[in-house]
């Protein structure tokens, strides 16, 4: 099978992806990704090209989108296709620096407890008896970061590239994903990056908000299965073999 790296984003580890994984073992052979201990983009992206086949295809969650773009940027002939999900491009807003910098401080002086009350439930879009399913989940995931880890991937979104740059050179096979009920990045913010992405496709997830991997597994699955399968007819991921390996 061939090789799939999935990029869990901000506050996020394999919790984020595991039950679309599950639904695509099948499919691919997966890779999931987190970035506990970076504080710039860059070097998760480093950190990706460094683990990573020659050659692969890359799925990249809200900040793990954002670190997609960046090993696109680096690295485009290693990307075979490119899935983006719930994610923005846009450069830094002007109450950013202020909203980021209160939930760090609230980290600090509450623990991450505090910050999984405040922060989770804004994120959610599924109907009400599944957000009660996953919320123990969700909070566990973010219990295990630290204040200090959270402030250095604060550090890293505050201080990001320009990820828009990025968008018109890409010519690998392209999804875009967004929950219809993700307020952080709604679907007409991909619409927007759909336009400057040469044939890329955009899904909208029903009942998902900006964790829909979590939250609609069944339908990010499927749609990544589609991507997946219409990237090896467009581009087929040349597997490394024994003569490739010693070069």
């Amino acid at each position: 099978m061939q090789p799939l790296v999935l990029l869990s984003g901000l506050l996020c580890d394999e919790v984020i992806w595991a039950d679309v994984a599950d639904r695509l073992v099948n499919s691919a052979d997966i890779r999931i990704v987190a970035f506990p201990d970076f504080s710039s983009i860059g070097a998760m992206a480093e950190h990706v090209l460094t683990i990573a086949p020659r050659k692969f295809a890359l799925a990249g969650h809200s900040m793990g989108g954002r670190v997609a773009l960046e090993v696109v940027r680096r690295a485009p002939n290693r990307v075979a296709g490119l899935a983006l999900l719930n994610i923005g491009v846009h450069a830094l807003r002007d109450d950013e620096v202020s909203s980021r910098g209160r939930l760090v401080q609230l980290a600090r002086e509450r623990g991450m407890s505090a910050v999984a009350a405040e922060w989770l439930p804004p994120m959610m879009g599924a109907p009400e008896a599944r957000i009660a399913e996953l919320m123990p989940r969700l909070t566990e995931m973010v219990e295990r970061a630290t204040p200090e880890g959270f402030a250095r991937q604060i550090r890293a979104l505050l201080e990001r590239p320009d990820a828009e740059a990025v968008l018109p050179s890409i010519r690998v096979p392209t999804l875009l994903l967004s929950g219809t009920r993700d307020t952080w990045s709604p679907l007409a913010q991909h619409e927007e990056i759909q336009h400057r992405i040469a044939h890329a496709t955009l899904v909208g997830v029903e009942n998902a908000g900006h964790m829909a991997p979590i939250e609609q597994p069944d339908a990010v699955a499927r749609a990544l299965r589609e991507w997946f399968g219409r990237l090896w007819r467009v581009n087929r991921i040349d597997a490394p073999n024994e003569s490739t390996a010693r070069k």
